[in-house]
């Protein structure tokens, strides 16, 4: 257990390297705010705290940065309460001051406006990433070239979208492929459709098909709309401005999972409502290693349908991040609420 000493260095090391991203040194640590200790006491505390786990040196006459304990231990029991400012309060009534039409509207907006001001990546998952799943599947031939497809969803959502139609599927494949995605898929969530096509489709194809290759592709891109408009970012170049993502191979393996629904929800998954934190290693993905994501869970009559969430490095402004995503989430919560009870 950690003396109240070391745990008012490590809280002071966390906030000053959280607004530097500059190793730091005990003499440094010294001047902060309310710091009475002398620079050979923290010496000693930050050498103890880096053997116990809670600290790290970069290189060897470095100063020190915090480890992903040292996170941890500061989000479950260091942070602070954060009053949001009144401007950012401002920001976030506005959202909700307009008019809205469509759910979908303020689930985007609401992505928009996190990650402004948070100067971080934000993700929202809509509400039929969680709750849809697909009922049925129709193909209609539109000419030689194209074809429209219409997926319904048990939730009533129905979605029409243009496919391009490979040569070498006629009417009679079309119905075949129809045939086995009502089949094989219905009932299954739509953030999973991609996966399923994998392991529940494709032999299928391969069976009842000629052209199987194209049938594949063509059965992609039937399905593929739908999940993709269900998943809502905003500011991903935001990233790009903070020094831990400098290295644009570590930017690019980020962004290459970002692009991947499938992997988009399960770092966003809701283990729990209400607010989550992971950090580092905890997301289970390599990319994301240096990055912390905060989610929160909104909802919709009292039960959660989506989760909002903020991606940046672990050296995050936990406490105004925390408070922003709450207040939001409460927000979102709100406004859909008001969205379907009302009519409007």
């Amino acid at each position: 257990m950690l003396t109240d000493r070391q745990l008012f260095i490590l809280q002071a090391i966390i906030d000053n390297y959280i607004q530097s991203a500059e190793p730091i040194g005990s003499r440094s640590i010294s001047k902060s705010d309310g710091m009475s200790y002398s620079p050979a006491t923290i010496r000693n505390e930050m050498a103890d705290l880096e053997e116990l786990g809670f600290l790290e040196k970069p290189h060897s006459s470095s100063g020190r940065i915090p480890s992903e304990k040292g996170y941890r231990h500061y989000v479950d029991h260091l942070l602070l309460p954060h009053r949001l400012s009144k401007k950012e309060i401002q920001n976030v009534r506005s959202l909700f001051a307009e008019k809205i039409l469509e759910a979908e509207q303020v689930v985007k907006q609401s992505a928009t406006i996190l990650s402004d001001l948070t100067s971080y990546a934000s993700i929202v998952l809509g509400p039929e990433v969680f709750e849809s799943k697909l009922k049925h599947v129709q193909i209609i031939p539109l000419n030689a070239q194209a074809a429209v497809a219409i997926l319904v969803t048990d939730t009533g959502y129905v979605e029409n979208h243009t496919v391009t139609l490979p040569e070498s599927l006629n009417s009679s494949d079309l119905e075949k492929i129809a045939n086995i995605l009502n089949d094989r898929l219905e009932g299954v969530p739509l953030y999973k459709l991609q996966e399923k096509i994998y392991k529940e489709v494709a032999g299928l194809l391969k069976q009842h098909i000629n052209s199987f290759h194209d049938a594949f592709r063509f059965t992609e891109e039937t399905l593929q709309k739908s999940k993709q408009e269900k998943v809502f970012y905003g500011g991903k170049t935001n990233l790009l401005s903070q020094p831990e993502f400098k290295d644009i191979e570590k930017v690019k393996m980020i962004f290459e999972i970002l692009e991947q629904d499938h992997a988009v929800h399960e770092l966003l998954k809701p283990e729990q409502d209400g607010l989550v934190i992971r950090i580092g290693q905890e997301n289970n993905y390599e990319a994301f290693e240096d990055c912390s994501i905060i989610s929160a869970t909104y909802s919709f009559d009292g039960k959660p349908v989506g989760t909002i969430g903020i991606v940046g490095p672990t050296r995050m402004e936990y406490p105004r991040v925390i408070g922003l995503i709450q207040h939001l989430s409460k927000g979102l919560s709100d406004a859909l609420t008001n969205l379907y009870t009302s009519g409007n």
